[in-house]
């Protein structure tokens, strides 16, 4: 250890020193090509290193615009081998996530676009609107999707986040086209509502109640019935069980020993697919085109014939063990921070509960069913929803890895380089968001001032992306929207509760440290 320490300290200062400017090198990390993802460079990244030759645009970093155009970003490489990895994850573990791209960002003058060095990566970091548009768009195809080897392991090669060009559009707009047709929205309000239904109503007076739970059971079981049609019994509570045996290993160490996250995970996996392609087989010898009832339907009369099904049985498996995800982890854990975020700031829970209560007198007095276009109309409940997907950002950014050498507004990113899109640091950014960190739903209304309509209209469409963007835009993004909101209406119209301290934490993805628990009460709310 000795001997490796000092080693490690010799080439850190030696690294400081190339880095100096007209050493003719950008140190142990500069831009360079790196051979894949793990940031270890080959001898043609070496000789760079010690100014044998350079590429162009690659000599020093520089700003962007015109003082530094065709740069690499500037920035720090921190430590051998670790970079700053470690102060990028200990961000996530404190109330304000963002902090390691503020620092950089402020204090150090790098700008909104810097380099650094993380998980073992020489990475391009983008906190510009502008920029994270141009990646998620690619429309020069300089980037491709870039995810832990875990996740790689898990999902496996018939993954959607691992196709490409025609084949990942035609997959994408089949889901996206499923989830935007008025039956399937007709489906899944029906399922959300149901499942809320039946899981509120086993709760009792002064009951202890932990939303993240709650809403994990009600998300999986609707998500099963608009998928697949499975009502509950006995093949949902193994499939509940053993998928949430298997995310569990998205974020890992990528180590497949026996005993270890990964593998696992990787045996969950296959007890789901076990099941799922039973499903799948099922629902093939009944052959024909069938009439769309679920995602399922959509994806067999895609096929022209049985033998073309057959051979597809484990791609739809496995597709549809990728779309569950969500279910299991993303739209629970909004709920419950919507929830957090209502019972931290009263005023807002006020308005949320008097416009949902006056909906719920009109269905009471119309004796109508709820339909899809009621939640979606509850104008301040969608505020809401707007607030707790900035301010939670569940999708705090995308890593991408860049394939090709491209200028992006007067910044270099290398070839063989990370681009990390973060998200979170536009929602949190007070030029754009006044007080980031305080929960207003009303900063989403429409006003009368020609000012403030501007100004929302650029949030919407510039910089807010809670779900993506460009070609890998979340599919379920109007799905999410429907089940928070079915589960606010009846959660505020029938309970009130007083919540158990609690604390968001944002790192390897963000949970609540607790599960939100709330004590609830029912007497109050449905004597009014």
């Amino acid at each position: 250890w000795v001997v490796l320490c000092t080693a490690a300290f010799w080439w850190w200062c030696w690294a400081r020193w190339v880095r100096r400017p007209g050493r003719g090198g950008e140190g142990w990390a500069k831009g360079t090509a790196v051979d894949d993802v793990t940031g270890i460079s080959g001898a043609g990244g070496w000789r760079e290193r010690f100014g044998l030759f350079r590429r162009r645009g690659v000599g020093r970093s520089g700003g962007g615009g015109a003082e530094g155009a065709g740069k690499i970003p500037r920035g720090s490489m921190g430590w051998p081998l670790i970079g700053e990895t470690l102060e990028f994850v200990a961000c996530g573990y404190t109330s304000r996530p963002v902090s390691f791209m503020e620092k950089r960002r402020n204090l150090a003058r790098y700008g909104r676009v810097f380099k650094s060095h993380i998980l073992g990566t020489p990475i391009v970091v983008s906190t510009d609107v502008e920029v994270n548009r141009a990646v998620l768009q690619n429309q020069e195809g300089f980037v491709v999707p870039c995810y832990p080897r875990s996740v790689r392991e898990l999902l496996g090669e018939s993954s959607i986040l691992k196709k490409e060009g025609s084949v990942h559009r035609r997959v994408h707009g089949l889901i996206g086209g499923f989830f935007k047709s008025q039956a399937a929205k007709t489906c899944v309000a029906d399922a959300i509502e149901r499942a809320v239904l039946q899981s509120l109503g086993r709760w009792q007076e002064g009951q202890l109640v932990y939303v993240q739970d709650e809403a994990k059971a009600i998300t999986f079981q609707a998500l099963l019935k608009v998928l697949l049609g499975i009502e509950p019994g006995k093949d949902l509570d193994f499939l509940k069980r053993e998928y949430s045996e298997f995310v569990r290993g998205l974020m890992c160490l990528p180590i497949k020993l026996p005993g270890t996250r990964l593998y696992k995970s990787l045996k969950a996996k296959e007890k789901v697919l076990k099941i799922l392609r039973k499903i799948v087989e099922e629902r093939i010898q009944k052959g024909g085109r069938s009439s769309v009832k679920d995602l399922l339907d959509i994806l067999l009369n895609e096929t022209e014939t049985h033998e073309q099904k057959q051979l597809l049985i484990d791609s739809i498996s496995e597709n549809i063990t990728e779309i569950m995800i969500p279910g299991e982890h993303s739209v629970p854990v909004l709920v419950t921070i919507a929830v957090k975020y209502l019972s931290d700031f009263p005023l807002v829970l006020e308005q949320l509960r008097v416009e949902n209560m006056n909906l719920k007198r009109e269905k009471i007095k119309s004796g109508e069913p709820y339909a899809w276009t009621d939640y979606m109309s509850l104008t301040f409940t969608q505020h809401v929803i707007n607030e707790t997907l900035r301010m939670g950002n569940i999708v705090n950014g995308v890593w991408r890895k860049v394939v090709k050498d491209t200028e992006i507004k007067g910044y270099l990113f290398p070839k063989g380089w990370g681009v990390l899109t973060s998200f979170s640091s536009i929602h949190l950014d007070e030029e754009i968001y006044p007080d980031p960190y305080e929960f207003r739903p009303w900063r989403w209304e429409v006003s009368n001032n020609i000012h403030v309509t501007l100004r929302n209209k650029a949030i919407n469409h510039r910089n807010f992306t809670p779900f993506g963007g460009g070609q890998r835009l979340c599919p379920g993004r109007d799905l999410s929207r429907i089940e928070i909101a079915i589960f606010l209406h009846h959660l505020v119209t029938n309970y009130s509760w007083v919540a158990e301290d609690d604390a968001i934490v944002h790192f390897p993805t963000i949970q609540l440290k607790r599960k939100m628990p709330i004590r609830i009460s029912a007497t109050s709310i449905r004597h009014n």
